[in-house]
């Protein structure tokens, strides 16, 4: 792992206690398996990735999907660990437990119902903190999981699963304080700082001095101000990316909204949309036809089975003969209906993908913030993919009616539970932190935490209790 074998600061726990010596495994595999065997890794069964759980349970969830993720991520650090023995010998080495772990723990801070889910819960909470996937994330494992407290009544002494300053370092990818009120947005929306007032990536106000903890105790230095974003955080970032690009794209082809050939002959609409995120999110200016030509590169065994060798262009489709056009259109469903096409084809990619990843810059006074990067063509395909994916399917009409049902549903439960006397309505555990807080923000934030551990389903049954003519059982636990 990339830290100096001198320097024991690096497996310091939030709670400064020696916890028994196990020779057999390291403290990076004991925080891995405490993540494993928390409630709220298990909660992410129950969470939309792309599809509604209660559509299907074929689909991917959040818990599949951070296993995946977790895999690709342990196969980065393989590939440039081999890299690394032939540049410097042993002299550096990244940890897989601590990729895996940051791979396992990336989503748990997401809310029900998606990316919307997260969006409502920034909007109810935008004066009192805001709410931020990433920002939860480090709350749960560090605040909420009930595995070990400081005092018994101390409730901010609270440190979750007691997590090595290492291990939570992997995973805040953002290094950005989110503004505690709207007004502040506001001021860094006048800024530039930020595009819209939105969900701001990064962590909570009440998180900031831990997290200059975490850097102390990774850089060796008070008060770190340069770019903080480990090694184990970059390779768990672009592991989510190859993810979310291969295995959505699969999740579609299988339920029939997207074929090879929708994506091939795109309308421009669309073609446009992924040009334009493009450009915001890695400062590239791609043509449409551009878009295009790397949409023909990534299906470029489908088209070589075509015969035209990824030829094709929008002007030239009238020329096409029709037995071709049936070549195409054969070669499209085939992906589509069979399995085994569906799986060849996202593994290949996430192969080429896994490999076109190197080491960037050793960085040898702080070894943890070495770099690494992915080669430009395949992280322009990985780019192109998540946008093609994000635009044709979350942002289509038959995801956004599901998205308005959640959206309606979080709002109603926050509102009753903010009410005079709602706090009598959350489960006996929440209801005492929420007695013991004075401040309005810190008894907003209980709620908050309540109704963003729950599962797409369990909110579902909690709102039906609430407004149902056919409410659950009162012997169900709220």
């Amino acid at each position: 792992m990339f830290y100096s074998k001198n320097d024991e600061k690096r497996i310091l726990r939030l709670k400064l206690r020696t916890l028994p010596f196990e020779e057999y495994r390291t403290e990076w595999r004991r925080d891995y398996a405490r993540i494993i065997h928390c409630p709220a890794f298990r909660r992410l069964q129950g969470k939309t990735q792309l599809y509604p759980g209660f559509e299907s349970d074929f689909f991917r969830n959040r818990l599949t999907h951070s296993l995946e993720v977790a895999q690709i991520a342990k196969s980065i650090a393989v590939k440039l660990n081999y890299d690394l023995e032939k540049l410097s010998g042993d002299k550096y080495y990244i940890e897989p437990d601590i990729v895996a772990l940051a791979a396992l723990a990336h989503d748990l801070g997401h809310p029900p119902f998606g990316h919307l889910g997260e969006e409502i819960l920034d909007q109810l909470m935008i004066n009192e903190g805001g709410f931020e996937g990433n920002a939860q994330t480090l709350r749960i494992l560090t605040k909420l999981e009930k595995r070990e407290k400081k005092k018994e009544l101390d409730i901010d002494n609270r440190i979750g699963l007691n997590l090595t300053y290492r291990s939570l370092a992997s995973i805040l990818k953002y290094d950005r304080k989110i503004p505690f009120k709207k007004s502040e947005r506001k001021t860094l929306l006048k800024e530039g700082a930020i595009k819209k007032i939105a969900p701001v990536k990064g962590y909570y106000s009440n998180s900031a001095d831990l997290v200059k903890k975490i850097k102390l105790y990774v850089t060796g230095k008070k008060d770190y101000q340069g770019n903080f974003k480990t090694i184990e955080c970059q390779i768990m970032d672009i592991a989510d990316d190859i993810s979310y690009s291969t295995h959505d794209l699969e999740d579609s082809f299988k339920a029939g909204f997207l074929n090879p050939t929708d994506i091939l002959f795109a309308k421009d609409k669309l073609i446009k949309k992924v040009s334009e995120k493009i450009k915001l999110s890695l400062g590239k200016n791609l043509s449409m036809e551009d878009v295009r030509e790397i949409i023909r590169s990534i299906f470029g065994e489908l088209i070589t089975l075509c015969e035209i060798r990824g030829k094709i262009k929008q002007k030239d489709l009238l020329n096409i003969s029709l037995t071709t056009a049936k070549m195409i259109n054969y070669a499209s469903k085939s992906l589509v209906e069979k399995g085994h096409d569906r799986v060849a084809f996202t593994s290949r990619l996430i192969g080429r993908f896994i490999r076109s990843i190197e080491i960037d810059k050793i960085n040898k006074t702080i070894p943890a913030l070495t770099t690494i990067k992915v080669k430009p063509d395949e992280r322009l395909e990985i780019e192109v993919l998540k946008r093609l994916i994000f635009e044709s399917q979350t942002e289509s009409p038959k995801l956004k009616i599901v998205a308005y049902r959640g959206k309606n549903i979080i709002v109603t439960i926050f509102k009753a539970l903010t009410k005079n006397k709602g706090f009598e309505l959350l489960p006996e555990d929440f209801r005492d932190l929420y007695l013991r807080f004075s401040k309005k923000s810190e008894k907003k934030r209980t709620i908050c935490d309540f109704i963003s551990g729950m599962t797409d389903r369990y909110a579902l049954e909690f709102y039906a209790r609430l407004l149902s003519e056919s409410p659950q059982t009162i012997f169900k636990p709220p």
